[in-house]
């Protein structure tokens, strides 16, 4: 991979990737891909402190996000979860606006056009002692949360690390392959015991469970198909896990019926939704 440091329209520095056909073919594989410190410092520096400002309640953009499982004032303990926070930040909607994000979507499903319709601020707490604090993420699939969107609608995630996310913060983790076994119905987002979940999910014939996590420093990338199983357990590192689920369509998607509502809501309004990648 060739790596080249250029500045973004607003002067951030960035790194541009020159992606190699392997990843692709990784991607296309294993319906994920992990690209450590895509992004720079200074961006994830400032989506952190935004993070925090959101999470405090304090929008500079002078719009609150969407509603959301999670508000300011609510235990700290949980999961932190907040729909569209670059509605309501400034630093945030600047690194969910990064080119480097659309350049890397785009070389990796070929898509003339990448743009984020949706995202989501988490904020993974340090685990506590309190065996009601739900800070677990269920086993699922994107696609089961998106029936705004056509069936074949080309749609897929970039996480982006805010934090250091090793082994003991509680990373995402993937089943490579999975994207391949069609809709599973056991899957859960909100499903807190993650291990007896995964024994009652039944799998494809000859598909084998091959889990991967998401090790990624601050400013790493994974991307992941709509299909791709997904979840994440506790954060026993002592410190919060952070970071940006930045959720990306292509030119091969289509809002069902073509109508806005709810997840399509706001995508013709580029100001809020970027279109990251143009061809």
């Amino acid at each position: 991979m060739l790596v080249l440091r250029l500045l973004d329209a607003k002067g951030y520095g960035y790194n541009r990737m020159v992606t190699l056909p392997t990843q692709r073919t990784q991607y296309e594989s294993d319906g994920f891909l992990l690209v450590p410190s895509l992004l720079p410092a200074d961006l994830v520096s400032r989506a952190v402190a935004g993070m925090d400002a959101v999470r405090r309640g304090e929008y500079n953009t002078g719009r609150a996000p969407q509603p959301s499982p999670w508000r300011p004032g609510d235990d700290p303990n949980q999961l932190c979860k907040i729909e569209q926070p670059q509605f309501a930040d400034t630093a945030i909607r600047d690194l969910v606006s990064s080119p480097i994000l659309g350049e890397m979507a785009a070389a990796i499903t070929g898509a003339s056009m990448v743009q984020a319709w949706w995202v989501q601020l988490l904020y993974k707490p340090p685990a506590t002692p309190d065996l009601n604090a739900k800070t677990n993420v269920g086993w699922h699939q994107d696609r089961a949360y998106w029936g705004a969107w056509e069936e074949g609608s080309e749609l897929f995630t970039a996480w982006v690390a805010l934090s250091d996310v090793r082994e003991g913060c509680g990373p995402m983790r993937f089943v490579r392959g999975s994207h391949r076994f069609g809709l599973l119905p056991e899957g859960d987002f909100f499903e807190q015991d993650i291990d007896r979940q995964q024994s009652a999910i039944r799998l494809p014939d000859g598909a084998a469970w091959d889990e991967v996590p998401a090790i990624l420093p601050p400013g790493g990338v994974s991307f992941h198909d709509r299909f791709t199983l997904h979840g994440s357990g506790p954060n026993t590192s002592g410190r919060p896990r952070r970071s940006l689920a930045i959720h990306l369509r292509t030119e091969r998607s289509r809002p069902v019926d073509d109508t806005r509502q709810g997840l399509t809501e706001f995508i013709d309004d580029t100001s809020l939704c970027p279109v990251l990648h143009q061809r």
